[in-house]
This record gives structure tokens, C-alpha cells and sequence, in this order.
């Protein structure tokens, strides 16, 4: 196999690549199929890497790779789904951007990129040893930022990004408001606009805003009752639009409720004309004060089921939110879980008797805005999950 072209390593001094080379194929030990077999399955029996899962290895093949030429399994197709958007605290993804598990994984040191990829994916769709051998790299730079498309079989797709953004439309049983990824020199800050609790504190910690940023900062609002359409405009337009109930004990001035119906008429006036390709984001996080009633409500209203994010100390649910958003990865089983509306009731009731100190919700929720990193600007060097 010819080797796959490369950088000048003397104008690109910064970026270390990876050398494909050739490497012998001996018959598979036994039939069958498995990610070591795909390279035998095409260099040899000259079978296509699109009717072969480049996840598992699998010739059930459901759909293509978003990301990479090669096809999809139905329940690779679905791990994909339930893990592409989730992030570690340390602000890169949790699973290989390739098969989406994986348990050593290697991080592109492109401070703009947040993907990760595993061993066996690369040792297996490269060439065998190309993992120690990234491993050892100063600076590697991912199979998505490397100027050229191809490294052994794993080849780029063309306008993944727009291939991304197509497959999750059409591939999730309940697909949200999915934006297609912004490429990083088009990023700009985000634009937030924050209802009954101020995010600022979260967002900067995560690397969203500058520390310390001016009049270009997010806008808080703790009373809306005034506030018109004319208003939002003027101020806007925003990206982001959080809202929250109140904290378990907090003192408010309005019912459970109002929070609810006033985040939801703001949310009408910060939407971006239907069609627009620009993504905007909302959240609203209810900190265990509504009603039923105002639950189903908001269901209504918004157009979704609320997923639960919670905060569990070995077996013991130490406090949790209800969550209704269109962020990317938000309803995923990582961040939520199933809790009944027993578990929720006695949680409420045994924080209002302790009177703990009130925890904001955008404490519990904050890594759920990580996926936002593919939409905008990115400031901080280096995460931290301290408050």
C-alpha cells in the first residue's frame, strides 16, 4: 500500500502526522467478522469498507459512518447516537469519535478539537503499532484536522460536518433541533441570555467566556414580567437562553409556575426566524418545585419529555434537576437516569427538611453545556470541573 501523503515537517514544525506504511496480511485465524478483520475483509477479499460496520466489524450494515467512509451497524448506530456529544470534565469527548467506545483513547492536541480515538480503531483502520507510536507524539493532530483526508483505510468524508448534522436528523427515534458543527475559524463567543439564575460563573469556568469579560458578557434577567418582544431583539440576537425554578428553599416572589410560562414566552422572542441555519440553544431546568401539573405543562410547551440529571454519592441520589433542552448529548444516559416521581418527591422533601444551603440548578447541569464546544469560541486553556 503506498504511503498516504504527509505534512513538510519543517513548514508544519508544531504538528506531528502519521506515516502509513505497508504492512503484511495473513488469513484470519478463524471466519467470522470483527474490527481486527476489516482491513483482511478490504485489502484482500476486496470487500467495500461501506458494507462493513467500521464500529464493530459487523456486515449488517444499517447505515454509513457520519464521520468516516465505512458503513453502520443498527447498534453501533445507536451507541453512536447515545455518546457522540458526551464529554469528560477535562472538556474532550468521553468515547472514540470513530467506534464510540473504547477504553485507552488518544486526544487530539488541536486545542480547538475536543476528539478522541481509541487503540483498537486505530491500530485496526490505520496500521498495526500506529496507536504507540501517537501515543509517543508531542503534538498529534486528529484524522478530522489533518490537511489531508486519508490514513490507511480511514478516509475523511467529504462535508462530514453537513453528513453529521443529515445523520443525527435522520437516525434518532426522536430527533431534536440539530445544528450542523461549526468549523473553528467561523466560531464566534457565545451570546447567553440567563432567566432567575446567573450562569456567567459556569460558563467561564468551562472556557465559553472570557474571565472577566465586559459589556460583551452574558445577559441576566431576574424579572421579566416587562420585558417585550422589542426588548429581546434589541438586546439580541442570543445563542443560548437558560431559565430555572427557583432552589429547594429559596425565597421567590412569584409561583413555581411563573418561571415556566415566562421562560417559554421569552423563548418565542429569542428563537431565530424559522429556517435560519444558526444554532441557538435553550435549557430550562426545574429545581424540583413544579407542580404535576406545571410538569406536564411544560412538556406541552416545550415539546419534549424532561430527563433527569442527577448528582449520586455511591447508591445514594444526593440531589437532582428535571431538564427540559435541545443541547446535543443532554438526554443522554450518562448525565440521566431513571428516578420515579416517588424518588423525586422524598429527595425534595428530605432537602427542605435538612435545610441545606440552596445549590443552584446550573451547578448540577453545568457539563451538559459542553457540547456547545462544536458550535462556539473556546477561551480557556484548561477546564475545571471546582466551583
Amino acid at each position: 500500500m503506498a504511503a498516504a501523503p504527509v505534512l513538510d515537517l519543517e513548514a508544519e514544525p508544531s504538528v506531528d502526522v502519521i506515516l502509513v506504511g505497508s504492512s503484511e496480511l495473513s488469513s484470519p485465524a478463524s471466519l467470522g467478522w470483527g474490527r481486527d478483520l476489516i482491513a483482511y475483509e478490504v485489502r484482500v477479499n476486496q470487500r467495500s469498507i461501506e458494507d462493513i460496520c467500521l464500529c464493530c466489524g459487523s456486515f449488517q450494515v444499517h447505515t454509513q459512518h457520519p464521520l468516516f467512509e465505512g458503513g453502520m451497524c443498527a447498534p453501533c448506530k445507536d451507541k453512536f447516537l447515545d455518546t457522540l456529544f458526551l464529554y469528560d470534565d477535562d472538556g474532550y469527548q468521553s468515547y472514540c469519535s470513530i467506534c464510540c467506545s473504547g477504553e485507552t483513547l488518544l486526544i487530539c492536541e488541536n486545542p480547538d478539537c475536543t476528539r478522541c480515538y481509541c487503540f483498537e480503531c486505530v491500530d485496526n483502520l490505520v496500521s498495526p503499532g500506529t496507536s504507540e507510536k501517537v501515543h509517543a507524539m508531542s503534538n498529534w493532530v486528529c484524522f478530522l484536522c489533518l490537511p489531508f483526508s486519508r490514513s490507511g483505510l480511514l478516509q475523511r468524508r467529504h462535508k462530514w460536518r453537513a453528513r453529521l448534522k443529515a445523520f443525527c436528523d435522520r437516525e434518532s427515534e426522536s430527533p431534536l433541533e440539530m445544528y450542523q458543527t461549526v468549523p473553528v475559524w467561523k466560531r464566534e463567543p457565545v451570546r447567553v441570555l440567563s432567566l432567575f439564575g446567573d450562569i456567567k460563573r459556569e460558563l467561564t469556568s468551562l472556557g465559553f467566556l472570557e474571565d472577566g469579560a465586559g459589556p460583551g458578557g452574558p445577559k441576566y434577567l431576574d424579572d421579566v414580567t416587562d420585558v417585550v418582544r422589542r426588548d429581546v431583539e434589541e438586546w439580541g440576537p442570543f445563542d443560548l437562553l437558560y431559565g430555572a425554578t427557583p432552589p429547594l428553599g429559596h425565597t421567590c416572589c412569584h409561583p413555581p409556575g411563573w418561571y415556566l410560562f415566562q421562560f417559554c414566552r421569552l423563548l418565542q422572542y429569542a428563537r431565530p426566524p424559522p429556517g435560519s441555519p444558526r444554532p441557538f440553544f435553550w435549557m430550562f431546568v426545574d429545581n424540583l418545585v413544579l407542580t404535576q401539573e406545571d410538569v406536564a405543562a411544560a412538556t406541552r410547551f416545550l415539546e419534549m419529555e424532561p430527563v433527569t440529571i442527577q448528582d449520586v454519592c455511591g447508591r445514594a441520589l444526593q440531589d437532582a434537576t428535571r431538564v427540559w433542552s435541545n443541547i446535543p448529548a443532554v438526554r443522554s444516559s450518562k448525565h440521566s437516569g431513571p428516578v420515579s416521581e416517588e424518588e423525586l418527591s422524598l429527595l425534595a422533601q428530605d432537602r427542605q427538611r435538612a435545610r441545606l444551603p440552596p445549590r443552584t440548578p446550573a451547578q448540577l447541569v453545568k457539563n451538559c453545556f459542553l457540547p456547545l464546544r462544536e458550535y462556539f469560541k473556546y477561551f480557556s486553556a484548561e477546564l475545571t470541573s471546582s466551583l
